[in-house]
């Protein structure tokens, strides 16, 4: 790297760390001012109110990262332009372009970061915001809203309203029977839906109000479906 490169960088690297900072630092500000009454009502601790913060950094900075690049490469350019810095590079034979080329690189280094924490860490950041608060109101399991699951092998589409982590109960379930070419055969509708019974796991039991597209009388209120 030549010493050319290594000015260039540090000048524009300073700035950039400076910018990422202050706007992290304002975001804290006002996420804090807004929060800070739950967390003082519930009596959280300050370790789990970092790790709750921390875990939403990376979601902030896919945000911050492009702004805070664009208003560094303005300042840090700027003041070399004012400093006719940039004049004389080019008087001493450097090209533009590779004057620029350190402020290039660091640029698809900043789309790199951005795109390796969008899709690692950034998609966790609400279930994480949704793990503190479960924990924060003392709440050992959640209710999982809306899931849909497609068992191909026996060509069922399990559509559930909600169920708790850990229990075997889902409520609101639709079960839709499927042929090979993918159209609708039966549907069950019940109230709830059961697994696991009797050390039989791989077997359903629906239970409730239960009603189908295909079958008009019904012998019981639940069935056990395979």
């Amino acid at each position: 790297m030549r010493l050319l490169d290594r000015y260039v960088i540090r000048s524009f690297v300073q700035v950039y760390f400076y910018c990422i900072a202050g706007f992290i630092s304002i975001w804290l500000i006002f996420d804090v001012s807004d929060n800070i009454s739950n967390f003082i009502d519930n009596h959280i601790a300050v370790s789990l109110v970092v790790r709750y913060y921390a875990t939403q950094i990376p979601q902030v900075l896919i945000i911050l990262l492009p702004v805070a690049l664009l208003l560094s490469l303005l300042f840090a350019l700027g003041r070399m332009s004012r400093a006719n810095e940039i004049v004389s590079m080019l008087t001493a034979g450097v090209s533009l372009p590779r004057v620029l080329l350190p402020l290039i690189g660091i640029g698809l280094l900043t789309v790199a970061v951005t795109m390796a924490l969008n899709y690692s860490l950034a998609p966790h950041a609400e279930l994480a915001r949704k793990s503190f608060l479960s924990e924060a109101q003392s709440r050992p399991a959640r209710n999982i809203q809306g899931q849909v699951f497609r068992n191909r092998s026996d060509l069922r589409t399990w559509f559930i309203q909600n169920f708790r982590l850990g229990d075997n109960l889902f409520n609101n379930v639709q079960v839709l029977q499927q042929d090979a070419n993918d159209n609708i055969v039966i549907s069950y509708v019940a109230a709830r839906a059961i697994t696991g019974l009797r050390q039989r796991h791989g077997i359903w039991r629906m239970c409730g109000s239960l009603t189908t597209m295909r079958l008009e009388t019904l012998p019981r209120k639940s069935f056990v479906l395979r």
